[in-house]
């Protein structure tokens, strides 16, 4: 059973453009980077996957010159199956274990052009730091993330109710129904999660139990390719920092409360594995005072999350037993995740061409701290976003940043539905529908 993703619109976009480039599907291990490929394989004629992690041998084709006739070839060979330009699917699976195979991507676009080729691999990051030449500009980058909100609708049977509410608007809020059936759907999702082995498994059980047990089964997987990181950090350091960032989760993050003997700066380094393996995503605070948001960062402010709310339950071990007779709204009140939720909706909504970054607004004045959640780039300025698990609650820190930075325009998200504040200056978005803020905002011509 495929069930519908976002990426798949890509990657046939892709497929369909004459002038296509190999393509490189890059993001963390689990998400559903293969299973995605092999259904866009259904569109070609022939599909031919070499996986260089159980077959160690297909490297040997890469160990030779980059002539394409060749390696394709002896590909041909190796795998008994003919591969033709414009007709064939030539899939490289777990490519960063052949470094040379990725050296080869920008000569299939030189040489070959009509042959599609995608790769993808569990810890490509790591291996492009043995590459001296990529072939920038002759190789496509796609970056994926686990199911969205979205996503996660569709495949539990919520797709009319989903359409409905993207019909919706600041003047036009989604009937009370359908706002109710969402928020009942976005708790699911925020126990779930977006792991593709947790979502077919809650659709097929409904049970958040045998979910949980696919949650460690994951953790177990991402916590063992901790010894496959090219460092000298030890193992345990990288455990005991990905412990931490789940301790600290979307607070500022205080890199000696590792638990570990790791110091400052190996706990530095963990994180950054951690992050070039796209196991957690880090949230750096901005000044804000213009774009491009990553040109005025504050280093010393610095937040992590991992990579999903649903492993992120099961590695803090909450009981979510207890809560699930919550309604909605009291649930995503439960610690940071509502936060949580919105930073990986964030960038699961922004572009897959672009490999997004997280940010956050903090000011310290005597006697005036002041926080805002989330700042993003909309049109050509500053977008301030602030997260409320309640209906009500103080926008203070809000309403300070657009003063102090003259922004016309801020988002609050909640439980709430659709509507607007502060005589407009203030738009409100319900929590399940932020991954599209930037659709909503430009369908409303703000």
């Amino acid at each position: 059973m495929y069930m519908k993703r976002a990426i798949d619109a890509y990657l046939e976009e892709w497929a369909d453009d004459p002038d296509h480039k190999p393509l490189l599907l890059r993001g963390a291990r689990q998400i559903g980077k293969t299973t995605a490929i092999r259904h866009l394989a259904e569109r070609f004629d022939s599909f031919v996957e070499v996986n260089f992690e159980k077959d160690s041998a297909i490297g040997r084709v890469f160990d030779g010159d980059f002539h394409i006739d060749r390696i394709i070839s002896e590909l041909e060979t190796h795998t008994d199956k003919v591969i033709i330009p414009g007709k064939t699917l030539l899939f490289l699976d777990e490519i960063q274990n052949c470094t040379r195979a990725i050296s080869a991507l920008r000569y299939f676009y030189e040489d070959k052009q009509p042959l599609h080729v995608i790769a993808t691999g569990s810890l490509l990051e790591f291996a492009f730091s043995d590459i001296s030449d990529f072939g920038v500009g002759r190789v496509r980058n796609i970056f994926m993330y686990p199911f969205s909100f979205a996503e996660f609708a569709s495949a539990v049977g919520a797709d009319v109710s989903l359409r409905h509410v993207r019909s919706a608007s600041f003047d036009s809020p989604v009937p009370c129904v359908g706002h109710d059936k969402m928020l009942e759907c976005l708790k699911s999702f925020i126990i779930v999660g977006g792991m593709p082995a947790a979502v077919v498994e809650y659709v097929k059980t409904k049970s958040y139990l045998k979910v949980q047990r696919q949650q460690t089964d994951i953790i177990a997987t991402l916590k063992s390719d901790f010894d496959k990181y090219k460092t000298k950090v030890s193992p345990d350091a990288i455990r005991a920092t990905f412990t931490s960032v789940v301790r600290q989760t979307c607070t500022k993050f205080n890199y000696s409360d590792s638990g570990s003997e790791a110091s400052h700066q190996q706990a530095k380094t963990c994180t950054a594995l951690l992050e070039r393996a796209r196991v957690i995503h880090r949230i750096t605070g901005v000044r804000a005072n213009g774009i491009p948001l990553g040109g005025d960062v504050k280093t010393k402010q610095t937040k992590f999350l991992i990579l999903d709310t649903g492993l992120y339950m099961c590695e803090a071990k909450l009981d979510v037993s207890t809560w699930i007779l919550d309604s909605p709204e009291k649930f995503v009140n439960r610690g940071m995740l509502a936060e949580a939720f919105v930073a990986l909706e964030l960038l699961k909504g922004a572009s897959p061409y672009v490999d997004s970054s997280l940010f956050y607004w903090h000011r310290e004045a005597k006697n005036s701290n002041a926080e805002v959640d989330y700042v993003v780039q909309y049109r050509n300025g500053v977008l301030p976003i602030e997260v409320k698990s309640g209906d009500s609650g103080s926008m203070a820190s809000l309403r300070i940043m657009m003063e102090h930075k003259n922004l016309p325009l801020g988002i609050r998200t909640s439980k709430e539905n659709f509507g607007s504040l502060d005589g407009g200056r203030i738009r409100v978005i319900p929590l399940y529908m932020i991954g599209e803020y930037d659709r909503i905002l430009r369908s409303a011509r703000l």
